[in-house]
């Protein structure tokens, strides 16, 4: 009998320790997402590289976001993007001279990420949401235009633990910041943002491709 008993404790042990472990993680885990992106976007105006000299321009965002739930967020983005060109303004709709074309998108968005535990190394993620487009046009020798549209977009990604390649650095990153997971990410994005010029309506939106670092604290 004793040693049945014995058997038992023995075999429940390490489900009742497991079992308190992941109670201490449910208790610990990030709250908020923090983001570092860059990349490259590519317009849905036509004819873009013929009059800014490629089909695609730099962009460069940062992100917030709180976590209502482990897999479920919701955040806030700014993006910058700018391309230098000549001979054309997009939503002025006419020739001009040289021209400095710039985009500040704001993204709110909800967020899906199929985490399933801590320490998985790959983690996919899509998401979406509301998009507001601020536009401005420098034009050598007339005035500068400027508005701002209303739009959506959606993104899609998968981010990449980067805990494992230096755990000793990546616990005093949590000891000395609170930061609990480090990740290196990819996503695509698309974005609608139409606007209406003198030859009808623009779409200023298009095409990112995008790279950076998540932060989760």
């Amino acid at each position: 009998m004793k040693r049945i008993l014995l058997l038992f404790l023995l075999t429940v042990y390490p489900v009742a320790a497991s079992s308190a472990d992941d109670a201490q993680t449910s208790q610990n885990r990030p709250h908020w997402s923090f983001e570092l992106k860059g990349g490259l976007f590519y317009p849905s105006i036509g004819n873009w590289k013929q009059f800014y000299g490629d089909d695609s321009t730099p962009q460069y965002g940062l992100a917030f976001s709180y976590k209502i739930l482990r897999m479920l967020e919701f955040g806030i983005e700014g993006d910058y993007i700018q391309d230098n060109g000549q001979g054309f303004a997009p939503t002025h709709g006419t020739v001009a001279g040289n021209v400095t074309y710039k985009l500040y998108p704001i993204n709110i968005f909800v967020l899906i990420r199929g985490i399933i535990n801590e320490n998985q190394w790959v983690v996919p993620y899509v998401g979406g949401g509301y998009t507001y487009m601020y536009y401005r046009e420098q034009i050598q020798y007339q005035s500068t235009i400027s508005g701002h549209t209303d739009g959506i977009h959606g993104r899609a990604g998968l981010q990449f633990l980067l805990d494992g390649l230096d755990q000793s650095a990546a616990d005093s990153f949590y000891r000395d910041i609170g930061v609990y997971h480090t990740y290196l990410f990819g996503e695509v994005q698309y974005c609608r943002a139409l606007v209406n010029t003198s030859s009808g309506s623009v779409n200023l939106g298009g095409w990112s491709y995008i790279g950076g670092l998540l932060f989760e604290f």
